[in-house]
């Protein structure tokens, strides 16, 4: 794929490819809040979920306390399998053979050359293994099949060659002293680095943490979420037949108040990096405060600003504002969940959205030609509801949608809203689900103070053909990442963080190798040198 993905193209040729699919209608599209996708039977994925224990010192192994917890299909709710619940004991363990790997074992003490085929092979692996990697996948988050595995697979392959390739490029600098005297800095890797990632890319996720740390001659303990535990154990048992040496990497799957706590806290861990939300980073950055001061990188939460300018190409904007909002189940931390319209253009955008939120092809995630599956589960899936009343109860236009899809599963019909207020829940709460705000505003200074008036700083969206204008935007809001004339651009290379309480520190790219490094200075007298 190319180095740089245009999400939202890729899915618009994945859906035009499926028109022939029986989902279709004959007019070219999915007939309206259709619920035939969510009533009918399920489609079994075709794969088996071989290992459900945890990973530690390159075998899989039960719990201590040999508890285990579901996980369950978002499309209905029941039980896929049964897996290992790690607690204090086993990050304890787990963290113990990071630390004996580190000190001890090949890994660190392996050329970066080595390092980098290990990464290689596992990237030759995941991709030879994309169909059984996505099912999984999309059976445990209920994303799209085609999503994974047309988009989000080969991203992680990417990563994985990335990282691989920037495995013998870490070096210092010899630095001129004032004096006579040689010194040089040393990049050296941080220890035993422990991770926490979200349900909502796992997979992703779980590769933006490691890729980085292991490039770099790190150990790994990571904990997946509980609800979606699956495609980082396929994974690493993938990187092990790669050549991984044992306890190089760790997974625990657990829940955040014991496994995630443990991590956190954790005298012996040298490195913490967590995605999630911003109340539970600020959770783990105490936890860690407390115990050993270790770093700590956040990826948290975000409320997007989407602008569209009144020079915009409205049809474009719609599509592109669409996607932002609506694409992974609208459960995106980027998401651009609030959408700010000129004034000029707002009546005009709003139907055209309205429009589109009908057109959206909702139902089981493995069928062709699905765009949104059902939410992560009956948590989110009611959070989501509830801010959807708020809105009404506010006043805010319901334009389409506002209950649930079918009568099974946790899907949530596309909805948008307009006439939506600042001050309104649905335009301050990250809401974290198919609900489009759309607000009105009259000028570009108007809209750059409201687009900053937030506790977020995640991205922006921006929309003009006027290049002073997307000049002045991309450099007045507040935030880690701008799109300008398109949004969720991702590449190995981009790097990827927030402002404000949308967290510290950066993923991906060069940027997140820092993460990873502690920098060394070696000073030696030089004794009679014929030059300084």
């Amino acid at each position: 794929m190319a180095s740089s993905t245009r999400i939202s193209r890729l899915l618009s040729r994945s859906l035009l490819s499926a028109t022939s699919s029986p989902l279709f209608s004959r007019g070219g599209g999915l007939s309206k809040f259709s619920t035939a996708a969510a009533t009918e039977v399920p489609i079994k994925p075709a794969v088996r979920v071989e290992h459900t224990q945890l990973l530690i010192d390159g075998k899989f192994v039960n719990s201590a306390s040999g508890k285990t917890f579901p996980t369950l299909d978002p499309r209905t709710g029941e039980v896929i399998a049964h897996i290992a619940e790690g607690d204090h004991e086993d990050v304890d363990r787990a963290v113990g053979v990071a630390r004996k790997a580190f000190d001890h074992g090949p890994w660190p003490k392996m050329t970066a050359y080595e390092r980098q085929k290990v990464l290689l092979r596992a990237a030759d692996l995941i991709e030879k293994h994309t169909d059984e990697i996505a099912a999984l996948e999309t059976w445990d988050t209920g994303k799209p099949y085609e999503q994974v595995a047309k988009i989000e697979v080969p991203i992680v392959v990417r990563l994985f060659r990335y990282y691989a390739g920037w495995a013998d490029k870490i070096h210092g600098l010899t630095v001129p002293a004032d004096g006579p005297y040689t010194v040089q800095t040393l990049h050296e890797p941080i220890g035993v680095a422990g991770q926490i990632i979200p349900w909502n890319f796992p997979l992703l996720m779980f590769t933006w943490k490691i890729c980085p740390a292991l490039a770099c001659g790190n150990t790994v303990v990571i904990k997946t979420a509980e609800q979606t535990p699956l495609s980082a154990i396929y994974a690493s048992k993938l990187l092990h037949e790669a050549g991984l040496p044992p306890g190089v990497l760790n997974v625990i799957s657990g829940f955040g108040p014991t496994a995630g706590a443990a991590i956190a806290s954790h005298m012996n861990v040298d490195k913490l990096a967590f995605t999630g939300s911003t109340d539970t980073g600020k959770i783990v950055l105490e936890l860690a405060a407390k115990s050993n001061l270790k770093p700590v990188t956040l990826e948290l939460g975000g409320k997007s600003p989407f602008i569209v300018c009144d020079d915009a190409d409205v049809d474009e904007a719609v599509e592109q504002a669409h996607f932002a909002l609506f694409f992974n189940q609208g459960q995106c931390c980027c998401a651009g969940s609030r959408t700010f319209v000129h004034e000029r253009v707002y009546d005009e955008f709003v139907e055209k959205a309205r429009a589109r939120a009908l057109k959206r092809a909702v139902g089981d995630p493995f069928k062709v030609g699905i765009e949104q599956g059902p939410q992560i589960d009956s948590e989110q899936f009611e959070k989501i509801l509830k801010y959807i009343r708020s809105g009404v109860e506010s006043g805010a236009t319901l334009e389409t949608g506002g209950d649930r899809f079918g009568n099974s599963g946790f899907y949530v019909q596309p909805t948008v809203f307009s006439n939506v207020k600042d001050d309104m829940l649905i335009a301050k709460d990250e809401i974290f689900g198919p609900v489009q705000s759309i607000l009105k505003f009259k000028n570009i200074d108007e809209v750059i103070e409201r687009a900053n008036n937030t506790h977020y700083g995640l991205a922006a969206g921006v929309f003009t053909k006027n290049i002073d204008t997307a000049n002045t935007l991309s450099r007045a809001l507040k935030v880690g990442t701008v799109w300008v004339n398109c949004f969720d651009v991702f590449d190995a290379a981009i790097p990827f963080g927030g402002y404000k309480m949308s967290g510290q520190g950066r993923e991906k790219g060069e940027y997140s190798l820092k993460n990873y490094l502690q920098v060394k200075a070696v000073v030696t007298p030089l004794k009679n040198p014929s030059w300084l």
